[in-house]
Order: structure tokens, then sequence, then C-alpha cells
């Protein structure tokens, strides 16, 4: 892999933001450029540094897939008009639901979602705004795990051979692709984004079907949904590098009201680590693990199982899909 990676030990944070805008301004010099916007730390990231190399030849836009967190886009919107930054909806929850339906296997799910992101929402969003160029929040991980063959981040697409502007019409810009996590999160800090973004745990590409085993249906992806919003209140003070939830794909046994319930079975995660190479399993008090299940079971319609994942990465991974 020719790229090189910018450790955070070595990163001069201040000449790095001075590098980019400059490669910015000088690689859009001839048009409109749009950038996709999560509200991850890293697209927030380069949404900042877009918007202060090009101005308002940047449009942004936060794709609504139908399969984020509860209240995400909404928050964002907000979020961003503080910092001066429009950022416009896109509803394409039928677009992705359509895609992925009838899918279990997970890099066939993965390929559906970078199909439906780059191939119909953002080259209709190109076509109509006349933009040439798409930034986006690759970092230095999402191409070491795709080339490792560990999974394909659905956002690597030059690396494994995709001519962007061939299959697409447009042409893909990576601006923090030399950095980790931990880089971004030094860099975002100091371009003045508030901290529930910069230190933000990582969110997957592929968003909550990184967290459903087995088949997406917008049903399904409100359970997990459910559990994510109380694991993410339930553990934020953990100060943990990730916690999440995983909705497993088989049924398991239940009760309810002294009868039989057969119902779904969530899996919470939570990890110690600094790059997200390497990782360990939260050492979770036992009251807290015990909290998580009963708001879950009690909260969530149709779960009657909860677990804690005590396996370390390697040989587990982060996420689940």
């Amino acid at each position: 892999m020719s790229l090189q990676v910018i450790e955070t030990k070595d990163l001069k944070a201040k000449d790095f933001i001075s590098k980019q805008t400059a490669e910015l301004s000088s690689a859009c010099a001839d048009g409109l450029a749009i950038n996709a916007l999560s509200g991850g730390v890293d697209s927030s990231c380069v949404t900042m540094l877009g918007h202060k190399a090009l101005g308002n030849r940047l449009k942004t836009y936060f794709v609504e897939n139908g399969i984020m967190r509860e209240g995400e886009a909404e928050r964002i919107v907000a979020i961003f008009k503080k910092l001066g930054v429009h950022v416009e909806v896109v509803d394409a929850k039928k677009n992705f639901f359509d895609a992925l339906k009838g899918l279990t296997d997970p890099e066939e799910k993965r390929e559906a979602i970078t199909q439906t992101f780059y191939r119909d929402v953002f080259s209709r969003i190109v076509k109509e705004s006349g933009a040439k160029y798409l930034l986006q929040g690759t970092i230095y991980t999402d191409v070491e795990e795709t080339i490792a063959g560990i999974k394909r981040q659905h956002n690597i697409l030059e690396q494994v051979g995709i001519d962007t502007q061939a299959e697409f019409g447009y042409k893909v810009v990576e601006p923090v692709i030399q950095l980790r996590k931990s880089g971004v999160r030094e860099i975002a800090k100091i371009l003045g984004l508030p901290e529930e973004i910069y230190n933000r745990p990582p969110f997957p590409g592929p968003a909550l079907v990184a967290r459903v085993i087995g088949e997406i249906t917008p049903p399904r992806i409100e359970t997990v949904r459910k559990a994510t919003k109380i694991v993410e209140e339930e553990l934020s003070s953990t100060k943990a590098f990730q916690y999440l939830a995983i909705l497993h794909e088989d049924k398991v046994t239940g009760m309810r009201d002294g009868k039989r319930d057969y119902g779904h079975q969530i899996e919470i995660r939570c990890w110690e680590s600094k790059d997200a190479r390497i990782a360990f399993p939260t050492r979770l008090p036992y009251d807290i693990l015990e909290k998580l299940a009963d708001r879950i079971t009690d909260g969530v319609p149709g779960v009657v199982s909860v677990t804690y994942n005590i396996t370390r990465k390697p040989p587990s991974t982060i996420e689940a899909v």
C-alpha cells in the first residue's frame, strides 16, 4: 500500500490543516464540490476543512438513509448551523431499503450500500448540482482493513481499483485519508468542532446495517436503533473508545407474564482502544450490565435476551458485520 500514514505522535495539526486547505483549493479549483456529512468525526472534520478551503463552492449533504441513529439528521443540521454551515438533508430511505432487501451476506450488504451511495444518491446530486467533486471522510484504518481483507469498508473505492470519474461521474477527494481516528480528533478540535463531535465514539459507514446480523428491514433497524440509544445513554460516561448494540439473526426463547415469549437477542459491545487496530472489552461493573439488560428488555419491543461480548480484537472485530 503506497499511501503513507501520519501517526498522531508525528502530526503537526496546524500545518496539516494549512496543507490540506491549500490542496483542496487546488484540487477543486475548476468547479463545485459536494461533501457527504454523516455526523461522525471523520466526515465532520472534512466538512470544516472543505468549507475553510472552498467556501460557497462546497455544498454539504446529509443522506437520510433510514439506517442512522435516532434523530441524527435533525441533530447534525442544528450543530452545523451554529458553525455557519448549511446542511441539506436528502431523503433516500427507500433507495437503501430497496437495495438491501433480501440480503444477508455482510459483503453483499456493504456492496449494496456502496452502490446506493455512490451510483444512485450522489450521482443524482452531482447531476442536479453540476458538481465535479465529492469530499468524504475516509481514514487510514478504512483502507488498511479493506486491503488486509478484514472487511470491505463501503467508502473504499480508488484503493480497490474503482475509477470514480468513469463509474460515477465525479472525482472523490479524501483530505484525512493519511490519519487514524486519534489524528482526526485532534484536527477536528483545532477546526472548532464541538466536543460532542470530536470526541464522539466511532460509528460505522454502513451505519446500523453493520449492527444487524441477517436481513435488513425497517423493523429490525428500528429495534437496533432503540437499543443503540439506550447503550449510548448508559455507557457515555465510561469514556470507552466505542460502545454499541447488535441485533442477532436468530430469535431465542424468553418469558413474559409467565408465558413463553419467542423474541430478539441484543448483544452489547464496549471497547478500549486507541486506533481500532487492537481492542479490549471494557470490564463494565455488573450493576451497569444489569441496568442495560433491564432497560433494553423493558424498553425495546420484542427483545428477551441481552448479552455482553468479552472477546478481544483480534480475533473479534469491533463491529459485528
